[in-house]
């Protein structure tokens, strides 16, 4: 059966985009997942998880990023914005899959494409392959691209902290303000003029 794992990474930054990523892969290949190390990208190394990343294009079927912009993410909440980016990953899957497995509890509503059969698991990064796998490819896309933004906005040390809410990161806004591409939801300060 073809089957996509789904995944968002960036949920909790203060900073950029939020970011999804499906993983098409026939059923039988998930256990090739496990075989070549994909697990919670959290629990991996940057380094481990860049080096993944090759070895699970290699076993899929499609691999393809969704994101939400900010301006997104301020104009429908996080939550939406992460279901929209997972949508968006989804809809550029050729094929696209049989069955979803989404991480979280929060069914995906498929605004732009026919609904598709789909299980929602929580910590599923941790129990399903597939969504391990769209964990570690949404997390090295998005980490690469803060650490391309960083350059632009070197004071809010971002290609550390690829936009989350760190001691220094919020030292930087106190003392700079917000950039545009800081989320103002979030309580923090407006920008300084």
């Amino acid at each position: 059966m073809v089957i996509a794992g789904v995944d968002e990474v960036g949920r909790g930054a203060l900073f950029g985009c939020v970011v999804a990523a499906a993983v098409v892969i026939m059923s039988e290949r998930l256990d090739d997942l496990v075989a070549a190390g994909v697990r919670d990208s959290k629990r991996l190394t940057p380094a481990r998880r860049v080096l993944l990343v090759p070895q699970i294009e290699a076993l899929s079927l499609d691999v393809h990023v969704g994101m939400a912009t900010v301006a997104e993410i301020e104009e429908w909440n996080i939550l939406e914005a992460s279901l929209r980016a997972m949508e968006r990953a989804i809809a550029q899957c050729h094929p696209l899959p049989q069955h979803c497995y989404v991480d979280g509890n929060q069914p995906l509503r498929f605004r732009t494409l026919a609904p598709l059969p789909q299980t929602t698991i929580v910590g599923g990064d941790r129990h399903h392959p597939a969504i391990a796998a769209a964990s570690i490819v949404a997390k090295v896309w998005r980490d690469r691209h803060i650490s391309e933004l960083a350059a632009q906005f070197p004071q809010y040390d971002l290609a550390r902290n690829k936009g989350y809410g760190t001691a220094k990161h919020r030292a930087a806004i106190a003392h700079h303000g917000l950039t545009p591409l800081h989320r103002r939801g979030w309580g923090l300060a407006k920008p300084k003029s």
